[in-house]
């Protein structure tokens, strides 16, 4: 059995927390491959590396001194280096690191070096060999992934090697110069490494026990997501739920690869696995609620438009040519409402009305600002008669006014649209209605 492990940079921001991964790791041989990130922070207060070496290059980019800040970042490493007894001098690395920026290697370069150096320390302390993704990650000069290329060349590299230390969130470009993914893209790194092998599962470990139904800063301790299916996870990361960097799924996706999101400082919390499909029974009938404020509906009138053919094309081609997406248009037999970013629509908001005016010729057209969009997510909906009665009646008992309800063909997501203050109030009710009352 083949296994790629990630770590976070809260996993890997000090000796301490080195010695709680080598212990992970050690405790199954399946963990043959290794994914670190930057150290993060140790405290409240503190800097994560990245965020150092992105100061340090801004100031060289300055022309200004840098050898300072140099030492500090060198002085991270140092610490957890010492702290885990190791005989390891990273002089060169950094004299290398200092003089690359101080020629200006670019700011990409200079944010990879969190995760080469911490890739070093790790490869060190395990004895795993070290593979530089510069190497074996090739990006487009569009800063796409070019995956052919990687894919190949992360498997030839890999192949003959049992045990080694890939760093996260960077490769190269094919003219040999540094570049990252977004940040948070050593997510995406460990998924692609896990592909290119044909891992068995590939295990993210972080600072949270695997997902959770909801947000903890609306609901207090809320459980935890046993088994989730690739589909929900991308319904409730649209709506803003994520532990994991979205173009990390799409890798694994394609191979049936499982994901298990665990908790670096609570090993022996199973976490949550994602998967394809599963016949798993969940816990609750919702799998996990998530949602976003911000929202502006336009809500256009017009009798008989159902039987206008082109209609809801000549709208749509409305918000097109004024450069906005639409997130959900519920519709009825003489209305169709279209819900958009409201930061997006307000400058370009008389450009529409009258561009709606002249492509449809509307009995009328009314706005509404400050709405939230709630995601409900489940594939045990598909099972249980009654949820969204069920959801109405929580809501009514909170006294919560629901001005939209959306529900996908799939059966497998409920969206509901609320006022920006009832965003709490109605994440607590479905919540308590679905999961407290079942405990």
């Amino acid at each position: 059995m083949k296994k790629v492990v990630k770590f976070g940079g809260s996993s890997l921001a000090s000796a301490e927390q080195f010695k709680k991964v080598g212990d992970i790791i050690r405790s199954d041989e399946a963990r043959r491959y290794v994914v670190p990130s930057a150290p993060g922070k140790r405290f409240d207060g503190d800097i994560k590396v990245t965020d150092m070496l992105y100061e340090c290059y801004r100031a060289a980019e300055k022309g200004e001194k840098i050898a300072g800040k140099i030492k500090k970042i060198q002085a991270r490493y140092q610490e957890i280096i010492d702290g885990l007894g190791l005989d390891l001098k990273l002089d060169e690395q950094f004299a290398e690191i200092e003089k690359n920026f101080i020629a200006q290697a670019g700011s990409d370069y200079a944010a990879s070096r969190g995760e080469f150096l911490n890739g070093i320390v790790m490869a060190n302390y395990l004895g795993y060999t070290f593979v530089d993704p510069a190497e074996c990650i090739f990006f487009e000069d569009n800063g796409n992934l070019d995956g052919e290329m990687t894919y190949k060349k992360l498997a030839e590299r890999l192949g003959g090697i049992d045990h080694a230390v890939i760093p996260g969130f960077y490769g190269s470009l094919h003219d040999g110069s540094v570049k990252t993914f977004s940040r948070g893209g050593s997510d995406v790194t460990g998924s692609i490494v896990a592909k290119a092998i044909h891992a068995d599962l590939y295990e993210n470990w972080t600072d949270v026990s695997g997902m959770l139904v909801t947000d903890p800063r609306i609901v207090d301790n809320p459980a935890v997501i046993e088994t989730i299916t690739y589909k929900e996870l991308r319904e409730l990361a649209y709506m803003g739920a994520t532990v994991l960097h979205e173009d990390a799924i799409f890798p694994l996706r394609q191979e049936g690869i499982p994901i298990n999101i665990r908790n670096t400082n609570r090993p022996q919390d199973k976490g949550t696995v994602i998967v394809e499909s599963t016949c798993y029974k969940p816990a609750y009938t919702i799998t996990g609620i998530a949602g976003r404020k911000g929202f502006a509906s336009i809500n256009i009138e017009k009798d008989m438009m159902n039987s206008e053919i082109g209609f809801g094309r000549k709208v749509l081609q409305v918000f097109e040519d004024n450069g906005l997406s639409f997130e959900h248009m519920p519709s009825g037999i003489d209305t169709l409402t279209v819900y958009v970013h409201q930061s997006e629509f307000e400058e370009k908001e008389q450009n529409i009305i009258s561009g709606l005016h002249r492509a449809v010729a509307p009995d009328a057209i009314d706005l509404e600002a400050d709405l939230a969009l709630i995601a409900v997510v489940g594939r045990g909906m598909r099972r249980n008669r009654g949820t969204a009665g069920r959801i109405f009646s929580a809501l009514a008992h909170k006294h919560v006014n629901v001005k939209m309800i959306d529900q996908g063909s799939s059966e497998l997501n409920i969206i509901i649209g609320v006022e920006n203050r009832d965003f709490e109030t109605a994440i607590r009710a479905i919540y308590d209605i679905f999961v407290t009352a079942q405990l």
